[in-house]
């Protein structure tokens, strides 16, 4: 097991979930947390505060672990913006280029997407860019550079079943290229586990 797989799966048993959805989760054959006490951890009830922080670890971790002060930072933005918070945090997330290389299934996790972005394989319109964190704009232009199309990953991961690719996207999986359509709604992200983000709110607004 690689070093990136041991951490994803250290990330499912933490938060007790398949959180990615990925076929090789130490969740997909268990109904409880792996390990001696795992039938008693996964019936113990949680607090209102523990499922407050439930709430904002999965979507921290989801998006390739954050740190909590990125994080935070994304959601004061949310906050300031008129609007639903509770969406607007989950636009500005999916709204980030890492997150919208893995929805284009270029790679097959959200980690391999940050690797992919900070080695400067992703063009936005034609200009190189290699800030995982950059926003995303309705109709930019995400492809990967020419000779980038060749990585073994990227092939692989293209043409897998896995996952299937959101409505606000449009990709052509032939050229490695794909456009944002869209801000999505809650309901289009294809999250493998339910997200709560009005409980991420809840949390902050403590």
């Amino acid at each position: 097991m690689t070093k990136r797989l041991a951490a994803k799966h250290k990330i499912d048993r933490r938060l007790g979930c398949n959180l990615w959805g990925r076929p090789k989760s130490p969740f997909n054959e268990r109904n409880s947390r792996p390990g001696q006490h795992g039938t008693l951890g996964h019936i113990r009830k949680r607090s209102d505060y523990g499922n407050q922080l439930f709430a904002k670890q999965k979507l921290r971790f989801y998006y390739g672990d954050l740190t909590e002060k990125q994080f935070r930072r994304i959601y004061d933005k949310a906050s300031k913006t008129k609007g639903d918070t509770s969406q607007i945090l989950i636009e500005l997330l999916e709204r980030r280029l890492d997150a919208i290389v893995y929805r284009m299934k270029f790679v097959p996790t959200i980690f391999a997407a940050r690797q992919l972005v900070n080695h400067g394989h992703i063009l936005v319109n034609g200009k190189r860019v290699n800030i995982p964190s950059y926003t995303v704009s309705n109709e930019d232009v995400i492809e990967l550079k020419e000779q980038s199309k060749q990585i073994n990953l990227v092939q692989e991961s293209i043409v897998s079943q896995e996952r299937e690719i959101p409505e606000y996207l449009e990709v052509d999986q032939k050229d490695f290229k794909g456009r944002f359509l869209r801000a999505p709604l809650i309901h289009d992200v294809p999250y493998p586990v339910t997200m709560e983000p009005n409980l991420v709110i809840e949390y902050y607004s403590r």
